[in-house]
């Protein structure tokens, strides 16, 4: 079944910049399919595509295309549980197990530590240690993964796979970044409201800034046209295949990062969070106060990643990514300016560790690019 959306194609409403149309050149030129690219500052707003929609056709992307945003769900999921904090429904520093008393949860594990990957507990989609030692979760790569492309995860399930796997540190005395704290939060969020998360995202973000092109889709295997198409290209034995994964049940990562969206509302959504529209100056400021992550310039607050750049200044961001699918959100402190954007992978017969290093390559180019080295 094709969904329908009722977003409006976007127009390019700042000068023209070359710039910005070199460097989503250069994303196709480093071996992806497509790339649409929203930019907010102050020339205005500019929005470009380059590549292709769909491999074998000459298409552009649209521009007002819808694509899935992965990890970028986390900051959606993050400012629902802080808003209903702010309602007092839902207590920051309160036991997760206090809200879900069914899963036998560590009592010292708290809400906030959900946000913040400092719970300990299992990713559901595996452990990756330091020296090499990899202890499984569920098939997330190769052709397990295609084999199970429509299978239907119940986030439940997810949180009892993890919770029978054991914790990778004690509550609160690391950091370890784990889907299933994001997929605890949902049932949060659904536990004290008695609504699903989809409900209370549209209640507390969606409906009230007008944002018609985001999905949170549960089970939901299609994304609303127009879109670009996502592939995954990837080794059985000696034999390389490549899937479409543009059509796929996206609760094997639930709350994790199965959204939808478009360029025009992440650009909304991180502005207004940003600029203090969604949450209250304490709240946000517990959002945006990281905790030290070991990684070189980063650091993660509450659902939000906080990023210095070359030179100094800091940004907001969450990208998100899996096979087929990149997507990038960054925003000034104020909410001022702000880059958007969706890449998509082509047949590049790469491993997962070539792909993740070229990601990192472009994602830098756009960011020093629209934000300055």
């Amino acid at each position: 079944m094709t969904i329908q959306s009722t977003q409006a194609a976007t127009t390019t409403t700042a000068p023209d910049r070359p710039e910005l149309q070199q460097v989503i050149q250069e994303v196709i030129d480093a071996g992806y399919a497509g790339v649409q690219l929203r930019v907010r500052d102050e020339q205005g707003e500019w929005v470009g595509s380059a590549g292709v929609s769909k491999l074998g056709e000459a298409a552009k992307p649209a521009t007002n295309g819808h694509f899935r945003i992965g990890s970028n769900t986390k900051t959606f999921v993050a400012t629902v549980v802080l808003q209903l904090v702010a309602e007092g429904k839902i207590g920051l520093d309160t036991a997760a197990a206090d809200y879900l008393p069914r899963f036998e949860l560590d009592p010292r594990i708290t809400v906030r530590m959900l946000l913040q990957h400092t719970s300990g507990v299992f990713n559901f989609t595996g452990e990756y240690f330091p020296d090499g030692t990899i202890v499984p979760g569920i098939p997330w790569q190769g052709q397990e993964w295609v084999d199970n492309l429509f299978h239907s995860y119940p986030p439940e399930d997810l949180v009892r796979l993890a919770l029978a796997k054991p914790a990778r540190f004690e509550p609160g005395t690391d950091w370890s970044y784990s889907n299933t704290n994001y997929v605890l939060a949902r049932l949060v969020i659904e536990s004290v409201t008695g609504r699903s998360l989809a409900e209370e995202t549209q209640r507390l973000i969606l409906g009230p800034l007008g944002l018609t092109g985001t999905v949170v889709p549960d089970f939901q295997t299609e994304i609303p046209e127009p879109h670009a198409h996502g592939y995954y290209a990837y080794q059985d034995g000696d034999e390389w295949k490549l899937v479409d994964t543009s059509s796929m049940n996206p609760s094997w990562i639930s709350a994790g990062g199965d959204m939808i969206s478009t360029t025009a509302d992440l650009q909304t959504f991180i502005s207004a969070l940003m600029s203090g529209k969604l949450l209250p100056a304490a709240l946000l400021a517990e959002m945006r106060t990281p905790r030290a992550t070991g990684l070189p310039k980063n650091e993660y607050g509450l659902g939000l990643f906080v990023e210095e750049t070359d030179s100094g200044d800091i940004l907001y961001t969450h990208n998100g990514g899996f096979f087929g699918w990149a997507a990038l959100m960054y925003s000034t402190p104020d909410g001022s300016k702000t880059m958007t954007a969706s890449i998509t992978t082509g047949d590049a017969k790469v491993d997962f560790a070539e792909m993740s290093a070229t990601f990192l390559q472009v994602r830098q180019r756009l960011v020093n690019t629209v934000f300055g080295a």
